[in-house]
């Protein structure tokens, strides 16, 4: 297998040429397809050339690789390449040998990060990985976790990681919930994700709004743009401390939120606090106590929700009063 740089985007290029039954690639169009995507991703890049490539396809179709069916058609006097199965793709093809031992050595390095701060996310990361590319010495599945199969928006991850990462303005065509879709002129600076889903973060220019919130699942169509970008210095880390989830309003403050939860609940909500602010005592009555220091925002308010009789709100009174009205709102859809 190549092991130069960007070996996995090219043969994803590929694959998507190889897959596509509605245009000939030619050779060389593959090859334009191959820079283009280098390109986009590092515009610093000079590219590959014609034995680069050949050897790329010659891995993809070797048991090394992918074992892909790439046929060679000849159409006069070229050829243009495809899959002679229409349903095969390198992304449904479980790891080849190669891959599996560079995912085992990946997640070795990862291990050596293992208890340091900022780095306990690969206590998480390094048993996935394991358990769903079945790297361990049993077959039997041991883990789970939580995944949206259906999510639409993990295909416009790529293009705005490589936009941020290089710069680049984007026109977004965007279709709110329940609103007629719009274009817009996007600067974007940042991607999180959020109760399994994505968003990205960044300069609504018509606006002159830096932070703004655009959800990936409601993206049509992203295109690159020639507008000079335009660089923010925001601490998103910062910026994330003092609210749950990814909504804020421009006008929103940081507030103490004061809460009251049964004994039944107390143990669950010290083990997993709300927000990493959350100071928490347990009162005589077996009551906990819980202060946090948050913009309040509909993230907040529908993890209060969610547990349902089981919480008060003391403080502040707005939010009192809104969680109030929106349980009462309940129970008269159900009455």
């Amino acid at each position: 297998m190549a092991t130069n740089k960007n070996a996995v985007l090219r043969y994803n290029v590929l694959d998507k040429c190889f897959s596509n039954f509605g245009r000939k690639y030619y050779f060389q169009d593959i090859l334009e397809q191959v820079n283009n995507a280098l390109s986009d991703f590092d515009p610093n890049t000079g590219g590959i050339k014609v034995r680069q490539l050949r050897d790329d396809i010659r891995f993809m179709k070797s048991e090394a690789g992918y074992s892909a069916p790439i046929e060679a058609i000849k159409d006069g006097k070229k050829a243009y390449y495809r899959y002679d199965d229409k349903n095969f793709s390198i992304n449904n093809s479980p790891l080849n040998s190669t891959e599996a031992e560079q995912l085992k050595n990946a997640i070795a390095i990862l291990q050596r990060f293992e208890g340091a701060p900022q780095f306990e996310w690969i206590n998480e990361l390094a048993p996935m990985l394991t358990d769903h590319f079945g790297l361990k010495n049993t077959d039997r599945k041991v883990m789970s976790y939580d995944s949206n199969i259906d999510y639409s928006g993990y295909d416009k991850i790529q293009p705005i990681f490589n936009a941020i990462v290089n710069k680049r303005v984007l026109e977004i065509e965007y279709e709110p919930f329940n609103k007629n879709s719009f274009v817009m002129e996007f600067h974007p600076y940042y991607l999180k994700q959020y109760n399994n889903r994505w968003f990205v973060f960044g300069l609504n220019k018509k606006l002159n709004l830096p932070k703004w919130n655009l959800a990936l699942d409601r993206i049509i169509n992203i295109k690159e743009s020639s507008a000079i970008y335009i660089d923010n210095n925001i601490d998103w880390d910062e910026h994330f401390y003092d609210i749950i989830g990814v909504s804020t309003s421009y006008e929103g403050s940081v507030e103490k939120i004061e809460l009251i939860f049964i004994e039944e609940q107390a143990n669950y909500v010290k083990t997993k606090p709300l927000h990493p602010s959350q100071k928490a005592k347990l009162l005589d009555n077996g009551e906990l106590h819980v202060l946090l220091n948050l913009i309040p925002n509909y993230e907040l308010e529908t993890t209060i929700l969610s547990f349902g009789e089981s919480v008060k709100v003391i403080k502040p009174i707005s939010l009192k009063n809104k969680i109030a009205a929106r349980l009462k709102s309940a129970i008269k859809y159900y009455s």
